[in-house]
Formats: structure tokens, C-alpha cells, sequence
């Protein structure tokens, strides 16, 4: 941004860990994290920030929604795919509601992390 680079926390998604040194990469962290940058590699995107929640998370990332270039909500994207789930940190989100909704979808039809490759394991999804 204005020649400086940023890391950008996403709104309303968690996705399975895969580098925090203190923990196991979690079930199919690895698949969330080649999707995500796959979508992202080369492209340009729009930002969107949220005023019911901080500018920045402790860690110092930009809390925004990010739009690819044809308009998709990348945050929304990979609930909606099952390369993550949603999150809600501290107070309700402008699209809330549309996540939770993509979540129970994507649940529902067994989607990636959903499916029966994690079915069982410690590291699914611990917030229900």
C-alpha cells in the first residue's frame, strides 16, 4: 500500500494453522494455504475495512475484506469452499451473517476441511 507492503488479516475467517512454530500444522492447513494463494499470486485486490472492528489486530496486520479483481469476497470464498471457517473476534462484522451462512453450507456438504480427511481429528475446528 502507497509502496510499503502490509500483512492483512482477514474479517470473519480462521483458517487451519500451518505456521505458527508452537503448534501442529493443523488438518488441511496446507490445502487452505496453496487455494488462498493461488487466488491471490500475482493479482491485485481491494481492500475493505470494517469500523466495528480495529484498524489493526495486536499482531499489527490490517483487519480488512479483501475483493479480487472480478468482485469476490475472498474472506467469504474459502468459508464458502471449506478452507476455513468463521470467526468472529470480540464484536459482529458487516458480513457476519453471510459467513455463518456459507459456513453451515459448506459444513452441511462436507466441503475440505469439512469432509472426511479431518473427520476425527484433534486439530478440526475446536469453537463449536
Amino acid at each position: 500500500i502507497d509502496g510499503a507492503q502490509e500483512k492483512v488479516r482477514l474479517i470473519g475467517v480462521n483458517t487451519p494453522e500451518t505456521l505458527d512454530p508452537r503448534k501442529q500444522v493443523e488438518c488441511f492447513g496446507k490445502e487452505a494455504s496453496a487455494f488462498v494463494k493461488n487466488l491471490l499470486s500475482g493479482k491485485s485486490v481491494r481492500l475493505l475495512s470494517d469500523t466495528t472492528q480495529n484498524d489493526r489486530d495486536k499482531y499489527g496486520r490490517l483487519l480488512r475484506f479483501v475483493f479480487l479483481e472480478d468482485g469476490t469476497l475472498l474472506n467469504k470464498k474459502i468459508i464458502e469452499e471449506g478452507y476455513g471457517y468463521e470467526y468472529t473476534y470480540r464484536a459482529p462484522y458487516r458480513y457476519q451473517a453471510e459467513f455463518k451462512s456459507a459456513e453451515k453450507i459448506a459444513s452441511t456438504e462436507k466441503r475440505g476441511l469439512w469432509g472426511d480427511i479431518c473427520l476425527g481429528r484433534e486439530s478440526k475446528i475446536q469453537n463449536f
